[in-house]
Order: C-alpha cells, then structure tokens, then sequence
C-alpha cells in the first residue's frame, strides 16, 4: 500500500494574525475550494476558531459530480502557528493535511503538506497517476488564486 504525499506553499503580503484569523475559520474553507467540487458545510454552529478535538462534516462531488461525505477532525492545534486535520470518513484511505503559517520577510509563508493514501489499492494507485495528483493541484491552484485575491 502505497502513500503519497504533496507539498504546496506560497507567500501572502499579509500579517501572521490576518492569515491565521482566515485560515483557522473553518466556513472560510468554502471560499478557496473551487466551485465544481461542490463543496458544502454540513456542520452547524461552527465556532469562529478552529480547536483540536473539532468534528467538521462536509459534502464534497471530487468526482464526476459524485456526491461524497467527507468528515474531518482539527487533531491538533497551534495557534497563530498551524492546524492538522484528519479524515475520519471520506473519499481516502488515509488522509493528514499539515497547514502551517511562518513570518517571513515579504508577510506570510502558508505551507500546506497533505499525506493520503487512496482508496481500491492498486486500482487507487493508478487512479492517483491518472486523476488524484491532478485534481489536488488543480484545488491547490485555485486556492493560491483566492488567497492572492483576499490579501
């Protein structure tokens, strides 16, 4: 069983306090995901601030407009600093998204590392070549876009 992992980061003109506010709002997640993945919050009441131990579910059409509920827990936090969160249910095997903020000379350096391992086996490994690597940098893109628009 295979595992992958990608990388992405970019730099935002922005204060460490502007970026984390908008990051570790969980409803914010919606502005930066790209529309055609029909990404909805499913979660009430949602605090402003995300914490460890924070149950978030969501409905999400990865593929083919395919509706899949996807459940994730903010297993740890450092705030001001970084987030983990954790699939609990969802499309994946496995998956552990790392999202850190560090001070740097021109704002903000944002570094997003995702760890996944895909569903089916060999049949999700090819699925990662043919489609998985693709969409997470085309949802990674379009979020760079937001992020560079908001700051």
């Amino acid at each position: 069983m295979a595992f992958y992992q990608v990388k992405y980061s970019q730099v935002l003109p922005a204060s460490m306090e502007e970026v984390w506010k908008f990051i570790a709002s969980p409803t914010n997640l919606k502005h930066i995901t790209p529309p055609s993945m029909g990404f909805e919050v499913l979660t009430k009441d949602l605090p402003e601030k995300m914490h460890a131990g924070m149950i978030i579910a969501y409905n999400v059409r990865p593929l083919f407009g395919i509706n899949t509920p996807w459940v994730t827990e903010i297993t740890r936090v450092e705030d001001g600093v970084y987030f983990v969160d954790e699939q609990r249910m969802g499309p994946y095997k496995m998956w552990h998204h790392q999202h850190r903020i560090s001070p740097v000379k021109e704002g903000v350096l944002m570094e997003d590392t995702i760890t996944y391992i895909p569903p089916f086996g060999f049949i999700g490994a090819i699925a990662n070549k043919l489609i998985i690597e693709s969409k997470l940098k085309e949802i990674f893109e379009y979020r760079r876009k937001k992020l560079e628009e908001r700051f």
